[in-house]
């Protein structure tokens, strides 16, 4: 893969310089792919985990209720000041900014939460701007959104907001998202608000959720605050079987059937972890920091259960297939 660029961008949740994106594309010149990955929460960053158990909303006309903390690490928007959402979503400041260089000063525009001069660093006009670019050079690349856990929220995000803007010529070299370790962003109007655009004419919205992880189940999908996933879930347990469903069990993690099972799987990680290098190859061989994890979870299984190691793992070796993700 050829490095384009990175992005550390303002976060208007966290108040700090903190949404960080990677693009890449297949080679340099004449690219058919371009990938945008959006980092994922960061283990010891107490901000981060804060956005994902974070239940605010906020209601969107034609879209929805969304995750208002994802729409601050965008910087679509702050809590502070709501009129900011409409104005980026649905107003004047996002036509403003779409013909503004993502290089510009840009004045003010109501938006006083935001520190001057980071205006133009908010994650979606810069990706978008890039992409546009990207897109004008190499003529035949589709492109594809991907991340784990706040990443995987925003990389699912980011082209639901392309839509809300119209930005079809866009969307039409959208090859796929590809989310892991997600939590829910919204709604279920969002879902029905998206499935044209990420299921015909093919699926192009996997959702990888790895056993116990606690993550993908929140914010609560119950009558209090009605989130839902959308997409195909791609389930895989803690063997790294694959099966695919409309929804992860027990969805809201702390159902009482689910208690004991739940930290037993805690203890065969551990001992999984142990021995991976031993069964599956040295490339498998699990570090301190991961093993860490694991006697962590005999505690909090569904934290451990959001490391990374086992959505790697879950791609690489997972079994009975039933969706093969999109390729070109």
């Amino acid at each position: 893969m050829h490095f384009v660029d990175f992005y550390n961008c303002w976060n208007d949740f966290e108040k700090e310089m903190s949404t960080q994106v990677f693009i890449l594309t297949d080679k340099p010149k004449d690219a058919t792919l371009i990938l945008i990955s959006f980092r994922g929460t960061e283990p010891f960053d107490a901000d981060d985990w804060c956005t994902d158990f974070d239940y605010s909303w906020y209601e969107i006309p034609k879209l929805g209720k969304v995750h208002m903390g994802f729409l601050e690490a965008l910087g679509l928007g702050n809590r502070a000041d709501t009129v900011t959402f409409q104005n980026h979503l649905l107003g004047k400041e996002a036509k403003f900014r779409d013909r503004s260089s993502d290089s510009e000063e840009l004045p003010s525009t109501g938006n006083d939460c935001i520190p001057p001069g980071k205006m133009e660093l908010t994650a979606y006009y810069a990706v978008k701007n890039k992409l546009k670019s990207l897109l004008e050079e190499h003529k035949k690349a589709k492109f594809v959104v991907t991340g784990h856990s706040l990443g995987g929220a925003l990389a699912i995000l980011f082209p639901t907001v392309l839509v809300l803007h119209d930005e079809m010529e866009i969307m039409h070299s959208l090859l796929g998202v590809y989310t892991f370790g997600q939590p829910r962003i919204g709604n279920e109007r969002i879902g029905r608000f998206m499935k044209a655009h990420l299921e015909s004419p093919v699926q192009k919205y996997f959702r990888v959720v790895y056993c116990n992880d606690m993550v993908p189940r929140l914010p609560y999908d119950d009558k209090t605050f009605s989130y839902k996933h959308f997409g195909v879930c791609l389930f895989y347990n803690s063997c790294y079987i694959e099966q695919k469903v409309d929804e992860e069990p027990n969805k809201n993690f702390f159902g009482l059937r689910y208690l004991i099972p739940v930290y037993l799987n805690a203890l065969w990680e551990l001992i999984r972890s142990l021995t991976m290098g031993y069964t599956h190859g040295p490339q498998y061989k699990e570090g301190w920091f991961s093993i860490f994890a694991r006697i962590l979870g005999l505690a909090f299984p569904g934290i451990s259960a959001h490391c990374p190691t086992d959505y790697v793992n879950s791609v690489r070796l997972g079994k009975e297939r039933t969706i093969q993700m999109s390729s070109f």
